[in-house]
This record gives structure tokens, sequence and C-alpha cells, in this order.
């Protein structure tokens, strides 16, 4: 695993600013953004806490894990999820599956107040009905924002990994 470091400039942000008239030094000294200290292992971490909620096999517990403003591009449906009901509909279907996640490769990267975990995985899938397991090796993206005090996903993708 590696870590890379980076301090993002939001170059738009300071653009449309100007373009409104307004200073955007003034402007910058009026919302700078205080960046939360944050380790590799704290990112990596908020696998394990995904994981733990697909153990519950609770909705409920998953969907507070996403951002207000989260897309999850799921690797079993072909429906991009972007709002809490939508999310929640997805592990409604999902979690009976009895998804166990274990990452086999990924690469960590941590900037101010946004993080990324990606790579390979696979997930282990059990039948409701049969019992029967199946292994999915999978590639996912997770990529995490600090919001409201809390690390939360702000953007899951994960496909099946091809052959």
């Amino acid at each position: 695993m590696s870590t890379k470091f980076y301090t993002t400039l939001t170059v738009a942000t300071a653009a449309a600013l100007a373009m409104a008239g307004t200073s955007a030094s003034a402007h910058h000294s009026r919302t700078q953004q205080q960046c939360v200290a944050v380790t590799e292992a704290q990112v990596n971490a908020q696998f394990q806490r995904f994981n733990d909620g697909f153990q519950t096999r609770n909705p409920d517990v998953m969907v507070p894990l996403f951002s207000r403003n989260a897309v999850l591009l799921p690797t079993v449906s072909g429906q991009m999820r972007t709002d809490a009901a939508g999310i929640r509909a997805y592990f409604v279907d999902f979690l009976p599956n009895a998804p166990f996640g274990t990452i086999t490769e990924s690469e960590t990267t941590i900037g101010c107040n946004m993080a990324t975990r990606v790579g390979n995985w696979t997930v282990r899938l059990t039948n409701p009905t049969t019992g029967v397991s199946t292994d999915v090796p999978a590639r996912f993206s997770f990529v995490y924002t600090y919001e409201d005090g809390d690390w939360k996903i702000l953007h899951l993708h994960s496909s099946a990994r091809p052959n």
C-alpha cells in the first residue's frame, strides 16, 4: 500500500468569485476550511466500518455511512444511487446475500477533508435460499469526505474485475 499526500486548490471557485465581482482573497479568509488530520490507518479503518455494516444485514446501518451527497455505483446493480432512499433500497436487496468484503490490494490518497482508497477486493456472497457462497472478484473506489464531524462515503464504485 502507498499513500499520496496532496493539497487541493479550487481555482474554479476563485475564478467564479472573481467573475461575480467578489474579492477571492477576502472570501477565502471568511470561509477558509479547516483540514482534519487523518492517517492512512484511519482511512483504511473506514472500510472495516463498512464491512461491519455488511455483517448487520441492516440497510439502516449502511445508509448513515454515506454522505448526504453520495453516489453509489454498486457491483450488482446497474442503477446509480444518489440519495439516501436509493442507497437504502440497494442495501435492502443486497444485504440478504450476507456480503463480506476482503481487500486484496489498495492505494490510499489523503487530502484536505477528503481521502480515497481504490483497489481490488473479493466480495463473498451467500445465497439466502441455498446457503451456497460465491466469491466475486471486483475493483473498488471509495472516496471519503469529512462531513458533520465524521468520515462519510462520498462515492463508492464497485465493479466485477475482468478476467
